[in-house]
């Protein structure tokens, strides 16, 4: 099933630091090249669904996440090894899997701005990540509950694209923002 899955390397999920520091360091690395203050711009002039947060706390939320992925990570491949490498290699695929998905909503969301893309990216990481929490449960009860709050985060964060998206008729170009802003027309 995870044959063709690039994986990280077994060496990070070996110690806890690494695989703290890994997510958090490739997701500050993301966050950075889509250009911060642009961003904030630009989710400034958006339609916005209610319930949005400021945009100051998604830094915040976003580093504890990564880090409680990480070290989930950690735990569940060094437990899963006593249900044979297979396991342990499957659980490394799918957590590789699940991080190039999360890596790659920024870029497409504010830096192509093609939420229609960014939204079909969010619902695969949904996915992936549901069945990585079941595995990680299977194999270490603290790692599947460190992945509960990355979990719910996603599904909230499913509902602001979708609905950003909708509100924002799926064209969140730089175009279409200014001239909505000029004539007024943002929430």
């Amino acid at each position: 099933m995870t044959t063709y899955i690039p994986r990280i390397p077994y060496d990070v999920f070996a110690s806890p630091a690494a695989s703290v520091l890994l997510p958090v360091a490739l997701g500050t690395a993301v966050g950075y090249s889509t250009r911060p203050k642009q961003t904030q711009t630009t989710y400034a002039a958006m339609k916005q669904p209610p319930l949005r947060p400021p945009p100051q706390v998604f830094g915040p939320v976003w580093t504890l996440l990564y880090g409680l992925m990480g070290y989930a990570s950690h735990r569940a491949v060094s437990r899963s090894g006593v249900l044979g490498a297979g396991s342990a290699d499957s659980i490394r695929a799918l957590y590789s899997l699940q991080l190039g998905l999360n890596l790659a909503w920024m870029p497409l969301f504010f830096g192509a701005r093609r939420p229609v893309l960014a939204l079909a990216d969010i619902v695969s990481l949904v996915g992936v990540n549901g069945y990585l929490t079941y595995l990680f449960f299977s194999v270490d009860e603290v790692a599947g509950w460190c992945m509960v709050p990355y979990m719910a985060w996603l599904g909230f964060a499913t509902y602001l694209n979708a609905g950003v998206g909708y509100l924002n008729e799926w064209d969140i170009s730089e175009s279409t923002l200014a001239t909505r802003k000029a004539l007024g027309k943002t929430d």
